[in-house]
């Protein structure tokens, strides 16, 4: 059984700049088939943007996804954990914040994600939410993890 959170982490990251249009978020959503991405700058994870709040925040306001930033929307200061933190410790956090996912930084760098369903998929890999992490939107299993690799920001690497 999984420990700590380098062991059930989707490693790499997917983010945009805080000046990134929301196109271009959605964008790389959809490139990526992904439902967020984080929101950062030299290194440092300003928010997580999710299509739910493009769609909430944004679109349902009547805002121009061509104008409004990815910053403008995002939700801001996400909670974070570092790979070594236990698995425990991530679960509680994301009770304590109702996330359903965390951004992993190791020495102020991003190196990953961590899920419900990476939990799930580590600990309980036949539950039904394990099964739904694993399906690749359409409703078939997946070929391998989501956000295999990282991602460069559209104005530089990390």
């Amino acid at each position: 059984m999984a420990d700590v959170v380098r062991e059930v982490m989707t490693p790499g990251v997917v983010a945009v700049p805080p000046d990134a249009s929301l196109v271009e978020a959605a964008q790389l959503m959809r490139a990526q088939d992904i439902g967020d991405v984080l929101v950062a700058s030299e290194r440092q994870v300003l928010g997580v943007l999710t299509d739910r709040d493009i769609t909430l925040r944004a679109v349902a306001d009547g805002a121009d996804p061509l104008v409004v930033s990815a910053r403008m929307v995002c939700t801001p200061n996400p909670v974070v954990v570092a790979p070594d933190d236990t698995v425990a410790t991530a679960v509680g956090l994301m009770r304590e914040h109702a996330v359903r996912r965390l951004p992993v930084v190791e020495d102020g760098r991003l190196v990953g994600m961590v899920s419900l369903g990476d939990v799930a998929m580590a600990r309980e890999p036949h539950s039904a939410l394990a099964e739904i992490s694993r399906a690749d939107g359409h409703g078939r299993a997946a070929v391998g993890p989501p956000r295999a690799s990282l991602a460069d920001p559209p104005t530089g690497g990390w």
